[in-house]
């Protein structure tokens, strides 16, 4: 009876030693192992926005900052560039037509022609668009009724350091070139022709004077 005995208290001490051995072990694995991705918690903390995935469906983030636009500050005129002995000042090509494309391609071909030449460009720009109205009278009476509406384009080349011994040859090229239908003007580049850029405004004009008066 006390062998059985001696033998039970054996076998219960080596399944403790073995129960302890296998905790031991267990506690190492899990230890060794990384961290669950997602762990319960709170319903008031958001574990995702740590994730990989965060942000998907959102678009406004990827779009890149809108810069505040500076004021345009108002356009002044250059200053014009007088004649020398051996240079002419600032001059002014006017090309003028009533097909607009006709008129924007020669603009731009006497801007190349410039560049190649080392002639500068000081500006390039379009004037505002000029309409004329034709009347026709009738056969009886004297009512008259508008025929046509013709529309007139024009473009200017503000050119500088023109010296006296390419002029020749830059004027032979471009009249060579000159389509039908197409005016051409050189002239002296002025005060006027700075204000020509914009379009006339009576309306205001008026009311801007007569509150000049009235101050």
């Amino acid at each position: 009876m006390s062998l059985l005995i001696r033998q039970l208290q054996v076998s219960l001490t080596q399944q403790s030693i073995l129960t302890n051995q296998a905790s031991a072990l267990l506690q190492r694995v899990t230890s060794s192992l990384p961290a669950p991705l997602c762990r319960l918690a709170p319903t008031n903390e958001r574990h995702y926005r740590t994730m990989p995935t965060h942000g998907i469906g959102r678009w406004k983030y990827l779009l890149p900052k809108e810069v505040p636009r500076k004021k345009r500050d108002k356009l002044q005129m250059k200053p014009i560039r007088g004649s020398t002995a051996t240079e002419y000042g600032s001059l002014s090509v006017k090309v003028s037509g009533y097909d607009m494309t006709v008129v924007e391609h020669y603009s731009q071909y006497i801007h190349n022609l410039c560049n190649r030449l080392g002639v500068r460009v000081s500006e390039s720009y379009a004037l505002p668009t000029k309409s004329t109205e034709v009347m026709l009278m009738q056969e009886q009476g004297t009512k008259m009724y508008i025929d046509a509406l013709l529309k007139t384009h024009e473009r200017i080349v503000q050119i500088s350091s023109m010296t006296a011994t390419l002029c020749p040859t830059f004027m032979d090229v471009v009249l060579q070139n000159q389509p039908e239908g197409v005016q051409l003007s050189v002239k002296e580049h002025v005060e006027r022709d700075f204000l020509e850029r914009f379009k006339a405004r009576p309306q205001l004009e008026g009311l801007m004077a007569q509150v000049n008066q009235r101050d």
